[in-house]
């Protein structure tokens, strides 16, 4: 999830400021093709979806920053059809497994085993990426990476 979700035109109050809603798979487009600089069959894969797909998000992500840019408009992140990661742990105590999910793993604080509270803790290499527990409005087409 990104930290800043609202984007505005400095010196605007944002009363009467029209916005226009960048989902967030539209944000990870962006970032995966103009951040990162990758090709578009590999964002497309790392997103889980086809290459036209990808395109058609890609396409409607920059047009939305563009009228947002040119038209003095602000930027909302909300929303979309997306699954965050989350990532098995195994106790090296007990050996009790479990899933974390996403929020939890970037908050920081340290993992300890639900069973036993122990700290010597461990991940457990899966076999791909993992869909946990998305936001936003849908069912959850892009299961891809961190966005």
């Amino acid at each position: 999830m990104p930290q800043v979700t609202y984007f505005k035109p400095a010196g605007v109050p944002s009363r009467p400021l029209e916005a226009v809603a960048l989902s967030v798979e539209e944000l990870e487009a962006i970032r995966l093709k103009d951040v990162e600089g990758l090709q578009q069959e590999e964002c497309a894969q790392r997103m889980r979806i086809s290459r036209p797909t990808f395109h058609r998000v890609l396409e409607s992500a920059r047009q939305k920053v563009a009228d947002a840019l040119i038209n003095g408009k602000a930027v909302r992140i909300e929303g979309g059809y997306f699954a965050l990661p989350s990532q098995r742990f195994r106790c090296r105590r007990d050996g009790h497994e479990w899933r974390v999910p996403f929020d939890a793993l970037v908050s920081g604080l340290p993992l300890a085993c639900p069973q036993c509270d122990s700290l010597s803790v461990l991940p457990v290499r899966t076999a791909g990426p993992v869909a946990g527990a998305g936001r936003g409005r849908g069912g959850g087409r892009w299961r891809g990476g961190r966005p």
